[in-house]
């Protein structure tokens, strides 16, 4: 008789349920490391999860304000006088439709284009919008904050675009862009929710400094969609360096009832599957004067401009020079963000579509969506003063391994798509991305809703003739 062969234990369910995780992890591991070995990106990170959406009324403004305000654009018979030439305007004669017209391709606008794919998203029917932080109301009771569609940017720029327009800017007689703001204030101001919250629950987009200047004290309790705070407190146009510590008195914009938007950027978006060897260091393209604290821009131009592997190259935003910003993007580790006018501009969004990593030299910057993205962990921060230590930043930038910029690159692709507002479709009404800018923007909005209500709830009680001073101090 052969032998009997001895009993064996029966693995458990446990130990099958260990060894299932086990060879799971394995095999994502496997896969992780072929993918990275490929160059293919990494799927971005979800949204944070915040609770239900918000509800959003849109005023019933004239579409003269608006898409109207784009048929008069297009049907102007001169082209922006602030352009090297009217072959350089994309958009002088440009045919386009009269229903659903585009956003302007002239570089000095399209980067303001924020209200156009904000509204595009609201106009678009209910049953294509599943993806949308937002839920249209059409009774502005049932509202959590009132849209405004207005695209004050656009009418600013069309009054700066004219030779004999623009020095009339700051003017309000013969102002066209002066009697639009008007329009809307006078129309805001008649109706009864305005009369209620005193305009806090009403949301501007004013992605250009200088849109709704003439009201700006009128509209100073709104939630305004800004790219920065330059240009908004008075001390900015007496600092020559931006290097004061006083106290910035302000009424206007904060981090409390505002939120901060990408400008839309200009370059074409480079996957890390198209990533190639990048041959230089450093790269900027842009202009070497500016205001402010642009001082800061014109030294580090002087200490750059001749280092090896730094590219600095002072151009327009023409066709030429956007292919040149390409070629110098793509081809740089470090795309280089100093201030000017303004803390910020869209070549940071520029240099992120490009994957070249952002070094942010600009101490006042406020940036979007912070609280939902780690700047660190794709973008490289210094100090105007280390900046400007000789040789230092380039000898900093060097520091960095190849596997500390592939890092930094890795988290570059991962928020592409969260500087989007580009849906694809004609007029932005369409369904769009659930990772783009715009949900980004308005769940930054609802997060504001709490002390919106709460302000509204705190003037109520105020007696006739009573004033509360606006004492908001907050970084």
């Amino acid at each position: 008789m052969p032998p009997r062969k001895p009993n064996m234990p029966k693995p458990s369910i446990s130990s099958l349920l260990l060894f299932a995780a086990a060879s799971a992890v394995l095999l994502l591991s496997t896969s992780v490391f072929f993918l990275l070995r490929n160059g293919r990106p990494l799927s971005p990170p979800p949204l944070p999860s915040l609770p239900g959406g918000i509800n959003v009324y849109v005023s019933p403004l004239p579409r003269s304000l608006n898409y109207g305000l784009l048929n008069s654009y297009f049907s102007s018979p001169f082209p922006d006088s602030r352009l090297p030439s009217a072959s350089s305007d994309p958009d002088w004669n440009r045919p386009v439709s009269p229903d659903l017209p585009p956003y302007p391709e002239n570089p000095l606008i399209k980067q303001y284009s924020a209200e156009y794919w904000i509204l595009g998203d609201l106009e678009t029917p209910e049953g294509m919008r599943s993806d949308s932080f937002v839920k249209r109301v059409w009774d502005e009771v049932a509202a959590d904050v009132v849209f405004v569609p207005f695209f004050a940017t656009l009418s600013a720029e069309m009054q700066l675009r004219g030779k004999d327009t623009k020095d009339r800017f700051r003017k309000k007689d013969g102002n066209e862009d002066y009697a639009r703001q008007r329009q809307v204030m006078d129309f805001l101001k008649g109706t009864e929710r305005w009369r209620q919250s005193g305009g806090r629950d009403h949301v501007f987009v004013l992605t250009d400094p200088v849109a709704m200047w003439h009201v700006r004290d009128e509209i100073s309790q709104s939630v305004l969609l800004v790219v920065d705070f330059g240009g908004w407190y008075k001390q900015d146009s007496k600092s020559s360096d931006g290097s004061s510590v006083e106290k910035i008195q302000h009424t206007q914009v904060s981090l409390l009832k505002d939120v901060i938007v990408p400008y839309t950027h200009l370059l074409p978006r480079l996957d890390l599957s198209q990533n190639q060897k990048r041959h230089n260091l450093l790269y900027f393209k842009g202009a070497k004067h500016r205001h402010r604290g642009g001082v800061v821009r014109e030294k580090l131009w002087d200490m750059l401009v001749n280092v090896p592997g730094v590219v600095m190259e002072e151009g327009f935003p023409n066709a030429t020079g956007k292919e040149q910003s390409i070629r110098g993007m793509r081809g740089s580790d470090f795309c280089l963000h100093p201030a000017g006018d303004t803390p910020t501009s869209c070549r940071l969004f520029d240099a992120i579509q490009s994957l070249c990593i952002p070094v942010v030299v600009s101490d006042n910057i406020e940036l979007p969506f912070e609280g939902m993205l780690d700047y660190t962990e794709f973008s490289v921060f210094v100090s105007s003063a280390d900046a400007l230590t000789p040789n230092w930043l380039v000898n900093h930038l060097k520091s960095f391994s190849e596997g500390r910029k592939e890092k930094f690159r890795q988290g570059v692709t991962r928020v592409q798509s969260v500087f989007e507002y580009d849906s694809g479709h004609p007029g932005g009404i369409g369904p769009i991305p659930s990772d783009g800018a715009i949900n980004y923007i308005w769940r930054k909005v609802s997060q504001k809703l709490p002390m919106i209500k709460e302000a509204i709830t705190r003037d109520k009680r105020k007696p006739p003739g009573v004033t509360i001073p606006i004492r908001c101090q907050c970084t």
